[in-house]
């Protein structure tokens, strides 16, 4: 065993923390290098397990030995995910999962992956250099796609390959994620010990060990992002205005800046474009429904897959109409407006929602980004700098926005790079070692991708033979972990099913 990669059993801090009148006792090993040659500051991780594992308790049903692992990321917007630690929810100033997940009786590891601003750490760096400097210093990006997979990956091998010191069962590993961190936990899930990321691997000295997890929680995943542009227009196309925020990095810190506006006669034409391109992609997929029938679009976007689309949001809003369980997010997670009895799109008999208006559900939901969504023909968008490597900031990743780029040399990112990216590829091939268990949930009211998109990836794995919990919330926008209690039992269940030997 490599020493630079063996878990310091003896290297820990007992901590306490107290959040919403609840208190926790954890051992914390942190600031652990999870690879032996590290090119970024952020890839260590820390590893917290419940006190009373140490003193012979147990925590419910689970030890020190039969724990699951839980996996949560920090990454938003394809952004570098440092490691978190118990508390405060950064953004909901809730309670934060990893508190939650100590308090149930989980062990929690949270890893630090570079994202698309990461930049290469240098001698003088070590030698006392401001850490807002060291990227300057070199101009060298270490950050950019598939660098936060490549993370997360090895450590998850750093896991594996310490299981006999860990705490906790590494064959119960559960990542979580939201947005972009959604779409990197459903990477992890999907590409399972695949060859295609061992060269990176290597590059950074990761430890020679298994990455396939055993399920993915996965919150609004911003993902398949060569077909995300055409599935957006599918959806919003017709929709002028846009309305959002952007986040905007500045000597201050983050601000945040309205960005609403029309979109230009240039843009509705480019919409109108990519919106006939979505049928044939899906066509091709052979999704089915649950009966077996095959879901497909015609050349105007119509077809069963939309209705498919469509009953998802009917199933959503019936489940809300009858339980009224998302009533207590209302304040921080459900969008103003999105109550059931409020709305004009649906058709409602004996208490139940038996249709919905496609076209003024779309126009009440709006429009976030004027077109294209994703892969910006000015190369202005996060997902063109994901796609960036060390010596280009950004990069197009679709072969239409690179037909229509106006930006003078631009380059379009090479086939693999944009693969190793894309969960929807390595679930179609069914080569890799793919989880068995998934839980997508994409509120019902999220326009940061269309709705099509998370809708692609639970079918996928459906119609591939994968245990899928599927929903999409009514009435929540673009966030995650609002419901953590629930995501905690569908984990218990599955992991004292295995204990128990109900699941084979």
């Amino acid at each position: 065993m490599s020493d630079k990669l063996r878990l310091p059993t003896e290297q820990y801090v007992i901590k306490t923390c107290e959040q919403g009148g609840r208190k926790i006792t954890y051992r914390a090993f942190e600031n652990l290098s999870y690879c032996e040659k590290p090119v970024d500051l952020i890839q260590k991780l820390s590893i917290y397990v419940p006190e009373d594992y140490y003193h012979g308790l147990a925590i419910g049903a689970y030890d020190r030995s039969s724990a699951p692992i839980f996996m949560p990321n920090t990454v938003g917007g394809y952004l570098p995910g440092p490691v978190d630690e118990p508390g405060e929810d950064r953004y909901s100033k809730n309670v934060n999962s990893i508190f939650l997940a100590l308090e149930h009786g989980y062990v929690v590891v949270t890893a630090g992956v570079r994202g698309r601003t990461s930049g290469r750490i240098t001698a003088d760096f070590f030698e006392g250099g401001k850490e807002e400097d060291y990227v300057e210093a070199t101009g060298h990006m270490v950050g950019r796609a598939p660098a936060l997979i490549v993370d997360y990956k090895a450590a998850i091998r750093y896991l594996r390959y310490n299981k006999h010191l860990i705490p906790g069962d590494t064959e119960r590993i559960i990542t979580n994620g939201t947005s972009a961190g959604g779409a990197l936990s459903a990477l992890a899930g999907a590409t399972g010990n695949s060859p295609d990321y061992d060269s990176y691997l290597a590059e950074i000295g990761a430890a020679d060990e298994r990455d396939d997890i055993f399920a993915v929680s996965s919150y609004c995943p911003i993902h398949n992002l060569e077909n995300a542009d055409s599935a957006y227009e599918w959806l919003f196309s017709g929709q002028k205005d846009y309305y959002r925020t952007k986040h905007l990095r500045t000597d201050n810190g983050i601000i945040r800046v309205p960005d609403d506006g029309q979109m230009t006669d240039q843009q509705l034409a480019l919409s109108r474009s990519l919106k006939a391109l979505f049928p044939a992609y899906v066509n091709r997929l052979g999704l089915t429904d649950e009966a077996g029938e095959i879901l497909t679009l015609d050349e105007d976007g119509e077809g069963s897959f939309k209705e498919f689309v469509k009953e998802e949001l009917l199933v959503s809003a019936n489940k809300e109409l009858q339980t009224h369980e998302n009533e207590s997010l209302r304040t921080r997670w459900m969008m103003d407006g999105s109550e059931i009895d409020t709305q004009s799109y649906f058709t409602v008999a004996d208490n139940h929602v038996i249709d919905l208006d496609w076209d003024t559900f779309v126009t009440k939901i709006t429009r976030m980004k004027a077109a294209p969504a994703f892969d910006a023909v000015d190369l202005t968008s996060p997902e063109n700098e994901e796609f960036g490597n060390e010596q280009i900031d950004s990069r197009h990743f679709t072969a239409f926005s690179m037909e229509h780029s106006r930006v003078p040399d631009a380059e379009l990112a090479d086939d693999m790079t944009i693969r190793l990216l894309n969960p929807t590829v390595y679930i179609r091939e069914n080569k890799a070692d793919i989880a068995k268990h998934w839980r997508i949930r994409h509120g019902s009211f999220d326009r940061d991708t269309s709705l099509a998109i998370p809708v692609i990836l639970a079918t996928l794995l459906k119609n591939k033979g994968y245990d899928v919990d599927f929903e999409l919330p009514w009435g929540i926008y673009h966030c995650g972990d609002y419901d953590l209690a629930e995501l905690f039992k569908w984990i218990d269940e599955l992991c004292l099913s295995y204990q128990s030997n109900e699941i084979v």
